[in-house]
């Protein structure tokens, strides 16, 4: 792999070319590399018409950008690390993560409510985790990018409120929006995605030793576990399914069991399949 210069695939939206902007700014700095953005639009951002829970979303953010990889149309991608399905197509892997971010979501409401009546998301894990929090609330999907949204349910009134990720709209640098109020959401409310908060850099598996140093070793370890816990359960778009791990919680979600927090050890870490599969007997979930 070239140490001068670097084919970094991203997607094309906002969101997706501010966290490349950031690997690359990393890579430019410790790798001594120029970094050169190969922007694609993915399938998943083609058909915004579609309902990713009812076309089974899984790889339609990622997909693409993979091929690239495979064909050396590029060296790395970037992606949302909750974006990756739990397997990985072979002869790739990921490299690292930057350092990861806050990772709650956040309900974002129309100024002049106290409960919604109706919220926006197209995610199973958002909808009945809310649904605990607001009983009786309708659902509806939304999509497009973040500001999209927003628009959406400040302008357009499609919904009383939509969830979004805490860390896409610090990345976009959104704090606030006319007309719309924002609520960070606990973990003993609100179950983050696995790899919420983490951008995750792929490649191709030869590469992966030499990239992986530049990466953030204590994100990678969370993220890890949680991805154990996703491969094991095959778990996609259509499942309401979530985890969160530190050092000594388990944040999980499921929607056969509900919210549940687990203890961790030390030890669980060094084993992130036997410690998925072991966890995922004790809830009856294997």
């Amino acid at each position: 792999m070239s140490t001068v210069k670097l084919i970094l695939a991203t997607r094309k939206s906002p969101l997706a070319l501010a966290q490349s902007e950031m690997v690359a700014a990393l890579l430019r700095r410790v790798h001594d590399a120029e970094v050169e953005l190969l922007k694609i639009v993915t399938a998943g951002d083609r058909q915004t018409e579609w309902s990713l829970e009812q076309k089974g979303g899984k790889g339609l953010f990622t997909s693409e950008l993979e091929e690239t990889l495979l064909k050396s149309g590029a060296d790395i991608a970037v992606h949302s690390t909750k974006d990756l399905p739990g397997d990985m197509p072979a002869g790739l892997a990921i490299a690292g993560y930057l350092p990861r971010d806050d990772v709650r979501d956040v309900l974002v409401l129309r100024e002049a409510l106290t409960a919604p009546r109706k919220i926006a998301t197209g995610s199973p894990r958002r909808r009945q985790q809310v649904a605990a929090l607001f009983p009786g609330v309708e659902f509806c999907e939304i999509r497009g990018n973040v500001d999209t949204r927003l628009k959406k349910i400040a302008e357009q009134h499609l919904a009383d409120g939509t969830i979004l990720a805490a860390a896409g709209l610090k990345r976009l640098g959104i704090a606030s929006w006319p007309g719309l109020k924002f609520r960070p959401l606990a973990h003993d409310e609100m179950v983050p995605a696995v790899g919420q908060g983490a951008i995750a850099i792929q490649c191709r598996a030869a590469d992966a030793a030499v990239l992986s140093r530049y990466f953030d070793a204590a994100t990678a370890r969370a993220v890890g576990l949680e991805r154990a816990f996703q491969a094991a359960l095959g778990g996609g778009c259509h499942t309401a399914f979530g985890a969160h791990a530190t050092p000594e919680k388990l944040y999980f979600y499921h929607e056969r069991v509900g919210r549940r927090t687990l203890t961790l050890t030390e030890a669980d870490y060094a084993d992130p399949v036997a410690t998925a599969q072991r966890l995922l007997k004790k809830l009856g979930l294997s």
